[in-house]
């Protein structure tokens, strides 16, 4: 039965990732777009720590978790977003729908396991305008739309050096195609100008952790995680049209491709520079956890000269995910509230973009529960995000979204033989 349900995720996947418009976010403007969360749902509804390690679940963003898996796991996760976007003097409503991931990790020996699967890196869709109106009474109008985004396939292994201490690698493939237009017409004028961009992206990147989680005596562990995450370098092949349209029915005029080898742009490196992550939590097994976890990137190193924003700069980002789970009575037989996984945190973050001289910040309040599925040890996880980003200051827009996640995780056995009695 699970393997029928792996195969409907896995047609769906197929789908889903080619095919969903992954953000209605303006920030998606700038950089590789909206980066999406790298994590599974019961990670991300404890405000995103990711330290914590068990038996039955694939933790994405920490390859050293794999390390106690003790059972086939397939995990797939879906979510709604809708955004409030508010500006100065303007609101507009949005939702998108996406597949998160969809992954598959399994044991090797007693000490160690792989795990693969795919999931998005980034996404990018927005729809701007903004207008001038000029002494003269003549209106000028610019319009900016983007789609596309980055997936990233990725393969993952953990080892455990002893009961207490465990190492973990994450080689990931980002793949992807990100497409922009900016049109510009004057009021007064007939034919307007556009600009089209294209960029093919892929490039590799690696995930190492660390995880020492030792007892402090019978009943509570100290749970602890140092993370880095390489510089990702990726290789970008770029194609730009520019030219003219008629305003009456938007028909191209005269448009022609710029010649990008001549001006060192055919062919570009984008840099994504290097993520160091440490965590510390407490707890007590299959009852209770509770942790927090520090990220830091040195944004300023950001480097992507086909697609340059005049308006942003980039500087140190950081992030902090506090949060935690508690299990009544896992073993309950007489009451499934009580064997039911109880999730919460906050995340609060600052993304290093600075965007017309002000931050752009993101809080979120997230909390949800891991349903067990009959008397298995699998579990529908299904959680709940409030947040918000950005501000309506300076000419920008302030995001208010409330995200609805629910994931599987399916556990089963392989290479079990066959007893007959």
């Amino acid at each position: 039965m699970i393997r029928k349900i792996v195969v409907a995720i896995v047609c769906f996947a197929s789908w889903g990732l080619s095919a969903q418009n992954g953000t209605s976010s303006p920030y998606s403007y700038f950089g590789l777009g909206d980066l999406r969360t790298t994590s599974t749902i019961d990670n991300q509804m404890m405000g995103g720590v990711s330290m914590h390690a068990d038996s039955i679940h694939i933790n994405l963003k920490n390859p050293a978790a794999y390390s106690k898996l003790r059972l086939t796991t397939y995990s797939a996760g879906i979510s709604q977003k809708r955004s409030s976007l508010k500006s100065a003097d303007a609101n507009d409503n949005a939702s998108v729908t996406n597949l998160d991931y969809l992954s598959i990790g399994f044991p090797v020996s007693s000490r160690a396991a792989v795990g693969f699967g795919i999931m998005p890196y980034s996404s990018v869709g927005y729809d701007l305008s903004s207008t001038i109106t000029n002494t003269d009474d003549t209106t000028l109008t610019n319009e900016y739309t983007g789609d596309g985004g980055l997936n990233r396939a990725y393969l993952s292994t953990g080892y455990a050096i002893t009961d207490d201490l465990s190492v973990g690698v994450t080689l990931n493939y980002n793949f992807g195609t990100i497409n922009t237009t900016r049109v510009q017409s004057l009021s007064t004028a007939q034919y307007g100008t556009l600009d089209r961009r294209e960029s093919t992206v892929n490039g590799f990147d690696f995930n190492y952790r660390m995880n020492f989680s030792p007892k402090l005596n019978e009943k509570y562990r100290v749970y602890s995680t140092v993370g880095f995450d390489t510089q990702l370098n990726l290789n970008s092949e770029n194609t730009q049209t520019i030219g003219s349209f008629s305003r009456v029915n938007g028909i191209d005029v005269e448009v022609y491709e710029s010649d990008l080898a001549s001006q060192g742009l055919k062919s570009t490196e984008i840099r994504v520079p290097t993520i160091i992550t440490f965590g510390l939590g407490i707890g007590e097994d299959l009852k209770w956890f509770a942790g927090a976890e520090y990220s830091f990137q040195d944004l300023g190193d950001y480097e992507n000269d086909f697609f340059d924003a005049s308006n942003v700069t980039y500087s140190d980002a950081t992030s902090v995910s506090i949060g935690g789970y508690y299990i009544p009575d896992y073993s309950s037989f007489t009451s499934y509230l009580s064997r039911v996984t109880y999730r919460a945190g906050v995340r609060m973050s600052n993304s290093g973009m600075t965007v017309n001289n002000e931050e752009i910040n993101d809080f979120g309040i997230t909390f949800g529960t891991g349903l067990p599925m009959g008397r298995s040890i699998s579990n529908l996880n299904i959680g709940f995000e409030i947040g918000k980003r950005g501000t309506i200051e300076a000419g920008l827009i302030e995001e208010n979204y409330f995200k609805i996640n629910v994931g599987l995780s399916l556990n089963d056995k392989w290479f079990r033989k066959t007893k007959i009695n």
